[in-house]
């Protein structure tokens, strides 16, 4: 069975506890009477509840879980429901509070290249408020815009930089392929195959900011396939050391697209208003540095991350200028990491946002006009594609037009069928359980029985 991408941090710390929800209600129910806040009901359906997020607890009963957890009570209040549980047990996020200059950053990259076990909470560990202190720390950190300094006695030069370089980009297709599942090992190698020649090596100046902008990608790869996998803690990481590396490197560019990936970690599985504060700091880091195509990219970004924060007006404002940015054509500085923005990908977005939005018909239209764009999305991007493919059918499924809707949801299956992708998968699985609520319709059941 798929892992759920987000696990709530009040189903890890209980684990940890090795309780059940109602072994771990009578434990609180006990302590919420010990501290004089009077009984409290020891019922798993309010564990339950709370876990889900269909319900916050009561104050007293969130002062009763500080205490059994030893957090401080005031941090209660100053971090709020749920970030405050990251406190609990060492649930810290390292490297947040080390200098950004280079000899930190490098210990950073080298504690992560080392490896060690996987770090499987699949939940933010940054509050909002850290997460806003790394970005101005990587804002000072750019604006300094120190040469980085050589480490090592191998001489690496711009030929090798170019062959790491490429070597990340087969990476990044390889992972469009085939998914995290698949990819995580090769990606660490690679990782920890760059951050080896960062610690050992000798380079000019040019050539070593192209060397820490290497790192910094493939700390972006780490951290993508580790969301794509669902563990956010992890993929946490790895996000800020990519931030990091772009800094030594004085690449604006490297970081704003590590922010974008990370726009949609905290949208995904944190507060949506993050992931529009990460896409604006990008915007404005590498305004003098940009392309059309990298502005229609973050604009893109931008616009998704309107849509899951409710903010209709400027969503539409941030697709019509990732389209315009878009038409602007292509530049001989696009990174090369751009291959994927076209304008079948800035519609399968719009289609997306207008989904989130709760617009069907212009969400079916939207995914209709990728297809039409000619996104080339079964060959080169199956995984991005399944998500998309299963957005559409729930567009259609939200305009009663069933069939339809099993159409393009058998066509998310085929297109995922190569594909080790906790976060497709946990995409399908969701629109399987929306398609059940329609089991009485034929195409709808014998899909369901086709997939089960």
């Amino acid at each position: 069975m798929t892992e759920p991408l987000y696990r709530h941090p009040l189903t890890y710390l209980r684990e940890e506890l090795s309780l059940s929800m109602a072994s771990y209600a009578n434990q609180l129910a006990a302590v919420h009477q010990a501290l004089g806040l009077g009984a409290m009901a020891s019922e798993r359906q309010k564990i339950y509840r709370w876990e889900t997020g269909r319900a916050v607890p009561e104050p007293s009963a969130q002062r009763a879980m500080a205490a059994l957890h030893k957090v401080p009570a005031e941090l209660v209040e100053q971090i709020g429901w749920p970030q405050w549980l990251t406190v609990a047990g060492g649930i810290r996020k390292r490297g947040t509070d080390a200098p950004w200059d280079q000899t930190a950053t490098v210990e950073v990259l080298s504690d992560l290249a080392r490896g060690g076990p996987v770090d499987r909470r699949g939940f933010l560990i940054m509050t909002s408020a850290a997460l806003g202190s790394t970005v101005l720390d990587w804002q000072d950190a750019m604006a300094a815009t120190n040469a980085p300094i050589s480490t090592g006695s191998r001489q690496i030069t711009p030929v090798l930089v170019e062959h790491l370089e490429r070597r990340l980009d087969h990476l990044r297709h390889l992972d469009d392929a085939l998914g995290s599942g698949e990819l995580r090992d090769l990606a660490l190698a690679e990782f920890a195959f760059v951050i080896g020649l960062v610690k050992e090596s000798r380079f000019t100046e040019q050539t070593g900011r192209r060397l820490y902008a290497a790192a910094a990608e493939a700390a972006r790869c780490c951290a993508w396939i580790h969301f794509d996998a669902g563990f956010h803690a992890q993929a946490e990481r790895y996000f800020g050391a990519a931030l990091r590396a772009s800094a030594i490197a004085a690449d604006p560019l490297t970081g704003a697209y590590a922010l974008s990936f990370q726009a949609i970690q905290r949208y995904t599985a944190g507060d949506p208003r993050d992931a529009v504060a990460l896409i604006e700091a990008a915007q404005v880091q590498s305004k003098h540095r940009s392309t059309p195509r990298f502005k229609a990219m973050l604009a893109a970004r931008a616009a998704r991350s309107y849509s899951k924060a409710g903010q209709r007006r400027e969503c539409a404002r941030s697709l019509d200028a990732a389209r315009d940015a878009l038409a602007a054509g292509p530049h001989d500085d696009d990174p090369a990491y751009l291959y994927w923005v076209n304008l079948g990908e800035i519609e399968m977005i719009a289609g997306s946002s207008a989904l989130e939005l709760g617009d069907h018909r212009e969400a079916v239209h939207r995914f209709e006009a990728a297809i039409t764009a000619e996104y080339a999305g079964d060959d080169q991007y199956p995984r991005t594609h399944a998500i998309y493919l299963a957005r559409a059918a729930d567009a259609h499924l939200g305009l009663r037009d069933y069939d339809q809707a099993v159409d393009v949801a058998q066509h998310a299956v085929r297109c995922l069928g190569g594909v080790d992708s906790a976060r497709s998968s946990a995409t399908l699985a969701d629109l399987r359980a929306k398609l059940g609520a329609y089991r009485q319709v034929p195409a709808v059941r014998d899909f369901l029985n086709l997939t089960a």
